[in-house]
């Protein structure tokens, strides 16, 4: 069986990043992500227009999130993906880590419940009610549970990359977009409980996200030590990579347990600094409301010693 890739033009030449980069644009990432980009904006503009604020630094995360999408998703990128190992694990290591840090960051589901209408009429639901409701259904508590969130990101590389699954997907044109739309998917549900910044059905505190976190890490950089050791090819589609390319496949493939054992680290440390920050941003919330609490405290007890003063006198006279 053919597992070189369905259909595309195999006399590929050798991969450079400027021709990897070249515009390749695969229809349905790019008109789901020109769909995210004008929803979000229309979340922006709605706020802006109606005098509510929306921080910039958002924005940028999730335009940035989005891009990363397109380049992976809609270069040449995914041309050389189909037939380069190495290139694919690039695609895999940013789809499912880099871009949904990116997005999660930029806060597309708070940006939502704010933008979205409330139902006009009581006792209806609107677009807002219907995303509550989601966000409060037993499937989302399920899904963001670690217990279901951490097996899924580790079997996303063992058990799809080490059984014929991966190859059955290569296959076809909708099995690959269908991976890739699950690689994304995964570090979403992975990643929102840990360091999102949306509301969510579970949301643990600061040491257990850090332990959630590095529970899955350790798994990448074995998935890669294990490529990188193999002593013959061990993916079905990348055994044959065209003649054109110059590659050798072993070789290829060692590059790809490489990219995936380095690319584990990167992640890892943007989303602990995230944590670190919104740590010590929920302290000096809490700080700042214990100090109002205390002055609240501090009149009351002033007011309640000045009428004992006032009674005094009045008895006095």
């Amino acid at each position: 069986m053919d597992h070189s890739g369905h259909g595309m033009n195999m006399d590929l030449p050798p991969f450079t990043l400027g021709r990897g980069l070249e515009l390749s644009a695969d229809p349905f990432f790019l008109i789901s992500c020109l769909v995210a980009l004008a929803l979000y904006g229309w979340g922006v503009v709605r706020l802006v227009r109606r005098g509510d604020k929306w921080p910039i630094g958002r924005t940028i995360s999730f335009v940035a999130g989005v891009l990363t999408i397109l380049l992976v998703m809609c270069t040449k990128l995914n041309d050389y993906g189909m037939v380069m190992f190495s290139v694919h694990m690039v695609q895999h290591m940013i789809i499912s880590m880099l871009s949904p840090i990116l997005i999660l960051m930029g806060a597309p589901i708070t940006l939502a419940l704010r933008a979205l209408p409330v139902a006009a009429r009581r006792g209806h639901k609107g677009p807002r009610e219907w995303l509550l409701w989601i966000l409060q259904s037993r499937y989302m508590k399920i899904i963001t549970h670690p217990a279901f969130t951490i097996p899924l990101f580790i079997a996303s590389l063992y058990a799809l990359y080490f059984t014929p699954i991966f190859d059955t997907l290569m296959e076809s044109k909708v099995g690959h977009i269908g991976m890739m739309v699950h690689f994304l998917a995964v570090g979403l549900v992975f990643f929102w409980p840990i360091m999102g910044v949306d509301p969510g059905p579970h949301r643990p505190g600061y040491i257990m996200r850090m332990l959630e976190l590095f529970a899955g890490m350790p798994f990448h950089a074995f998935f890669g030590i294990a490529l990188m050791m193999a002593s013959e090819p061990m993916i079905g589609t990348y055994k044959n990579p065209p003649a054109s390319l110059g590659i050798d496949a072993l070789a290829d493939q060692s590059a790809a347990g490489g990219i995936a054992w380095a690319f584990s680290e990167v992640p890892s440390v943007l989303v602990l600094l995230a944590l670190l920050f919104q740590w010590y941003r929920s302290e000096q919330r809490q700080a700042r409301r214990t100090d109002r609490a205390a002055d609240r405290d501090g009149d009351k007890e002033l007011e309640a010693y000045n009428a004992y003063l006032a009674s005094l006198a009045a008895r006095g006279r």
